[in-house]
């Protein structure tokens, strides 16, 4: 569901960024006063672990399309909804800036989409009245499905929405509507079992985590999470840099819908102002363009070949490996800046 910058127009990817930018500022703000210094490497682990998981997109039969994590509910669920979206926002931009993943224009809309309704709809609102106190695996089950199915439910009408203020008429608001909503349904059933899967594993673990994020409250003292750090690094590795190759060939949800109403995966990108130069940016730093290597300039073009399955890949585990590691400096940095801002703030007596 990342949207590229032809989706949108200046105005409405604007717009959408100077909301995104202020919910940044207003998650920051409410994670200094109850940041617990203990999650900020939780905080950067999660974030790798999110970027590979991304890279796998599974095959949803039937429709000549397929899905990926989005995975804003694992994040909230286990960090509480400002340092998740925190999280969400930084792997975005990683994806966006260094793999070409999304547009830059379009950035803030994906953060918007994929952030806001898991972290601070979906989760206050349906995962935490129906998990309860979070013991029983069945309401872990049942919430962890609700709560995904209606955060990308909520983030495809949003894509949806923003196309159409976007004046884009090659997407009628009605059938591409039809489209994306069924696509998004059956994918967030998929974010449901993965989403309780790693609740499950974290309350088996260190079930500390799931009730210091569920009261807002820091970690009892003498809490390690050690062993924990340690499983979810050693899951963004071996997803991003192995797993990532066998990635489903058909077209996300999006991509996918787009093609059935125009017959192509992607609408023509815009040729001049904003979405172009942001364009030429976006070439410059993404050195790593669709999670492979750049083919070489002087490189012929011939006919496209049918992508390969499994796609073992170098490109592909570089950018598995890569990603991970800027996602978690990312996070820690973000962390760790909070972190000085709150002890500058309230020096010690």
């Amino acid at each position: 569901m990342h949207m590229a910058d032809a989706l949108l127009s200046p105005a409405v990817g604007a717009t959408v960024w100077a909301g995104t930018i202020g919910t940044i500022g207003y998650a920051s703000k409410k994670l200094k006063e109850h940041l617990d210094d203990r999650m900020i490497p939780l905080m950067g682990v999660l974030g790798a672990f999110i970027f590979a998981s991304q890279m796998i997109n599974f095959t949803i039969p039937g429709t000549g399309s397929s899905g990926h994590l989005g995975g804003g509910m694992i994040l909230a669920v286990l960090l509480g909804p400002h340092a998740a979206f925190l999280v969400m926002a930084s792997v975005l931009t990683v994806q966006a800036l260094f793999f070409a993943d999304g547009g830059l224009l379009a950035l803030g809309c994906n953060i918007w989409n994929l952030g806001i309704y898991p972290c601070f709809v979906a989760c206050p609102l349906i995962y935490r009245p129906l998990a309860g106190d979070g013991r029983s695996p069945q309401r872990i089950l049942l919430a962890s499905m609700a709560s995904g199915i209606v955060g990308l439910q909520m983030g495809a009408f949003s894509v949806v929405l923003q196309t159409l203020l976007s004046g884009k008429t090659a997407l009628p608001f009605g059938t591409f509507l039809l489209m994306m909503q069924p696509i998004h349904l059956a994918i967030g059933i998929v974010e449901g079992f993965v989403t309780a899967g790693v609740i499950h594993y974290v309350r088996a673990a260190r079930p500390e985590i799931l009730d210091s994020s569920a009261a807002a409250t820091p970690l009892a003292a003498g809490i390690s999470l050690r062993n924990v750090l340690i499983g979810f690094v050693a899951l963004a590795v071996v997803t991003g840099g192995a797993l990532s190759w066998f990635a489903s060939t058909h077209p996300d949800g999006l991509e996918g819908s787009i093609e059935k109403i125009t017959g192509k995966r992607e609408l023509p990108d815009q040729e001049h102002g904003v979405p172009a130069a942001l364009k030429s940016v976006q070439e410059k730093t993404a050195f790593l363009p669709g999670y492979g290597f750049k083919p070489p300039a002087n490189e012929p073009k011939g006919k496209e070949e049918a992508p390969s399955w499994p796609a073992v890949d170098a490109g592909t585990s570089l950018s598995g490996l890569i990603g991970g590691v800027l996602v978690l400096g990312l996070a820690l940095g973000i962390g760790w800046l909070i972190r000085t801002f709150r002890r500058l703030a309230n020096p010690p007596t």
